[in-house]
């Protein structure tokens, strides 16, 4: 199959689709980068040292449409004119996962859901580095999946993968598929149907075998009700907090308790973990299931489970000033992020939200806002929706529009003990490059009080 193509087309010049054009290239395909964006400029001096043709501003229809087989990177939706016209013309249109699949003998081990991708994805590489095996990390998160295959040493490659990476695989297969949960996002690129987003998250279990493993959180109704439509072919390893399970690994007496067989049985104490919350208990049970699954020691997981550092930006402890302690937590782009990091607070939270709303319906997230939010701080163009849905329920909301103005409220309405919690729920492209520009303007703002 690989070698029937020869004009290869990559859309989209960010990691993912520098990645597959590296990839390319250094297999000898002919490769042409398009991008209807400007390019930063360390992707273009790597095309340019690599000497890649690209363009930048603009798609070429003549030029692209010379492409037997297309890379779509994950930011160029289906319903694009380039994507549609592509299509018409029969050219064979594949993800930057799919691509690299065929280039790797690693292990793919990789972790899917809404809520919980980028933490479990780390967790799992840091109990596999921690034991000794050769992993590599990438995905969403860090290197693409193309670049790491250019690395031939790799055991193991561990991938968070989103829902727009899974639309158009055709080949690509997990050792180890991981799906966290499935709750309302992205639904602008899924005709507003969250089964239709549900449906590209499962996905994530295509094309295994008997030897695989498929890894879920059986708590999660959307999930369980799919299953039975789902052709599964791995071995199914379920994960509750709800209910004691005789097989999988669930919450029981303090103890995460992982049975995979009959010989093997691990029980983890809690007090042992460095996360904190339920969604976490959540991360935990699934990364040690997939570690165990590969032949990690139970011992070597305990140590990793022990010393495992939260990844940047997501309930990421930052400052305590004056008794008042600053957390960011500016990964939480939407509604079910947020619910788990207030379930998690046990100090009076003033709480930072707000940015470009994705169709957010804050019910949920009442009961704990009641219960534990003293003051919002609305960090956004628009506040209105925020604004309108709390106000009867929170005396204190206050509008900003600058990170160093939100911080600044917050910190002065605070009282010693109290958290000032950013968990924005939504996008941030109205004030910020990506969560990432927003989660470090935070902590430096914190840090000039």
């Amino acid at each position: 199959m690989i070698r029937n193509y020869k004009n290869i087309v990559v859309l989209g010049a960010g990691e993912s689709g520098v990645g597959a054009a590296l990839l390319a290239k250094h297999y000898d395909y002919k490769v042409f980068v398009s991008d209807f964006g400007e390019i930063a400029e360390n992707y273009k001096s790597e095309l340019v040292n690599h000497q890649i043709e690209f363009e930048e501003n603009k798609h070429s229809l003549e030029k692209i449409f010379q492409a037997d087989l297309i890379i779509k990177s994950p930011g160029v939706p289906e319903k694009a004119a380039i994507i549609a016209a592509a299509r018409e013309k029969s050219i064979t249109i594949i993800s930057e996962i799919e691509f690299a699949s065929w280039f790797t003998n690693a292990k793919i081990i990789s972790i899917t859901g809404s809520n919980g991708k980028t933490t479990t994805t780390s967790l799992i590489y840091h109990i596999l580095k921690n034991a000794g095996f050769r992993v590599g990390l990438g995905g969403n998160i860090g290197f693409s999946f193309a670049r790491l295959a250019l690395n031939n040493d790799l055991e193991y490659i561990v991938l968070e993968i989103s829902s727009f990476q899974l639309d158009d695989i055709k080949d690509f297969k997990s050792h180890i598929a991981i799906l966290l949960n499935i709750t309302p996002d992205h639904l602008d690129r899924y005709q507003y149907k969250i089964e239709n987003y549900a449906r590209s998250k499962m996905k994530i279990a295509e094309n295994q075998t008997n030897d695989d493993y498929f890894i879920y959180n059986t708590d999660d109704e959307l999930i369980t009700s799919l299953l039975p439509e789902v052709s599964v072919k791995g071995r199914k390893i379920p994960f509750s907090h709800k209910i004691i399970l005789d097989h999988g690994s669930w919450i029981e007496n303090n103890m995460i308790k992982i049975y995979l067989n009959q010989h093997l049985k691990v029980n983890i104490d809690m007090n042992i973990l460095t996360l904190i919350g339920t969604h976490n208990r959540y991360n935990t049970m699934a990364a040690s299931a997939a570690a165990l699954s590969v032949g990690v020691k139970d011992e070597d997981l305990r140590n990793a489970l022990s010393s495992f550092q939260n990844i940047e930006h997501r309930l990421e402890f930052v400052a305590k000033i004056q008794g008042k302690e600053f957390i960011n937590d500016s990964k939480a782009t939407n509604v079910n992020s947020v619910w788990y990091a207030l379930e998690s607070m046990v100090k009076p939270v003033i709480w930072i939200a707000g940015g470009i709303d994705k169709g957010n319906n804050y019910e949920e997230l009442l009961p704990l806002v009641k219960e534990k939010v003293k003051a919002i701080v609305c960090l956004g163009v628009d506040n209105s929706k925020i604004n309108d849905f709390f106000s009867p329920y929170v005396e204190f909301i206050f509008d900003t529009a600058s990170m160093n103005e939100a911080v600044e409220i917050s910190y002065k309405i605070a009282q010693p003990g109290d958290v000032v919690l950013l968990s924005p729920a939504c996008a941030s492209f109205d004030l910020f490059k990506n969560y990432e520009d927003r989660g470090i303007q935070f902590k430096e703002a914190v840090r000039n009080l």
